[in-house]
């Protein structure tokens, strides 16, 4: 039985979400050991029952929050300083790899799988260890104000080189959408492969829930909050100055929280009353929001495929969602990678990028009056989108055992 490693950098959910759906493409009849930290990790403890010998807390760095995400000053302050309860960069760097060199020791892995934690890469690499390195950032295209922060990632880009493979979750160009947050260099385009984005299975058919039956035939638009709690609120303080415009009054929509509190479940009548979502549907209520904290799979397909057009911060694994769905998409970044993604797609009509509320109350003003363009460009982006790549790395993962025996 091939024993394998995944290291699941812990910032955001796409890291995590890519892993499972390639375990789940990969099989069975491997040991597999998981190391992660914070949510992701808790996560795994949940996914995963009695196997805690197989999950590893490994405290691998991460960005320092700001009010509204990642703050780059207090995150480069922390290169040399303790900031937030961080110790500094350098120790935190220096004691996330002397525990994964403890892993890697005691479990002797066969292959090693690494989402977004590039020392794991060196490790893999000084022991002649098969590793994978799934990513849809390389070197991502900065803007002016944030040129200083090249040197970094410059470093970083030459960790990722020492994988065996690279694996971009990503259709093959043209259809590209993380094409602004690669820049590879030689080296790392000799090694690397488009394997697809990695998309969920479709829902099992099941009885339709209560918000699936207040929604269906309606017109509105998907607001979705994601990332870590700083990016979540700040995204959610935006989104509610957009409702407050001009125009946007009558806009129907449904917010989805990200996070697991059926606390937040509720129905904004457009009677400006409150209501559960079952009471709602029973009155047939005339809704303007429905602010929802956890949607299923099944009910996040269902609002999807039924709204008009969906609005998000522009994160990589969204965007392939709803892109891939047919749904135009209006992205209000929140760094840099966001903004690649939004812009991309901002210039073969499949999106708009705005940067605050007043330009996204805008955005769906302009998706409405010109929605048969969205469309037609929508419709030429799904002939090239490439939606299998868990199945594509489980496959890379299968040839690297292989070649390894």
């Amino acid at each position: 039985m091939a024993k394998i490693g995944e290291f699941i950098y812990p910032w955001g959910g796409g890291h995590y979400a890519r892993m499972m759906r390639l375990d789940g493409a990969l099989g069975g009849g491997h040991e597999i050991h998981y190391a992660s930290k914070g949510h992701v990790y808790e996560k795994l403890l949940e996914r995963f029952p009695g196997g805690g010998d197989r999950i590893h807390e490994v405290l691998m760095p991460t960005p320092v929050d700001g009010r509204s995400g990642p703050s780059v000053a207090l995150s480069l302050a922390n290169l040399l300083l303790p900031v937030a309860g961080n110790p500094p960069l350098v120790r935190q760097v220096a004691g996330y790899l002397r525990q994964e060199r403890r892993i890697y020791d005691r479990e002797r892995f066969d292959l090693v799988i690494n989402d977004g934690d590039m020392g794991s890469n060196v490790l893999a690499k000084n022991r002649g260890i098969p590793s994978l390195f799934v990513t849809n950032q390389f070197r991502p295209r900065l803007y002016g104000t944030r040129a200083y922060l090249y040197p970094p990632l410059v470093f970083v880009s030459r960790q990722i080189e020492k994988a065996t493979r690279i694996l971009v979750a990503d259709s093959p160009p043209p259809n590209t959408l993380c094409e602004y947050n690669l820049n590879l260099t030689p080296e790392a385009e000799r090694k690397t492969e488009y394997v697809g984005h990695f998309a969920g299975p479709e829902p099992a058919p099941a009885e339709r829930t209560d918000l699936e039956r207040l929604v269906e035939g309606s017109d509105f638009g998907y607001w979705m909050r994601t990332g870590d709690r700083p990016t979540n609120e700040g995204t959610g303080r935006r989104y509610e100055e957009a409702f407050r415009l001009g125009g946007m009054g009558r806009e129907r929509r449904v917010v989805s929280h990200a996070r697991a509190d059926p606390g937040i479940d509720c129905v904004t009548g457009a009677d400006g009353r409150r209501y559960g979502i079952s009471e709602a549907l029973d009155r047939k209520v005339d809704w303007l929001q429905i602010d929802v904290g956890y949607l299923t799979e099944r009910e996040r397909h269902t609002v999807v495929d039924g709204c008009r057009y969906a609005v998000s911060n522009g994160s990589h694994t969204v965007m392939g969602e709803l892109l891939g769905r047919g749904r135009p998409v209006i992205g209000m970044p929140v760094y840099d990678e966001h903004t690649n993604n939004v812009r991309w797609a901002e210039e073969r009509g499949l999106g708009v990028l705005a940067r605050g509320p007043a330009q996204a109350a805008a955005a769906v003003a302009r998706i409405r009056r010109d929605y048969a363009r969205f469309e037609e460009a929508l419709a030429g982006f799904a002939a090239g989108f490439a939606r299998d790549g868990a199945e594509n790395a489980a496959r890379a993962a299968r040839e690297a055992l292989e070649a390894k025996r």
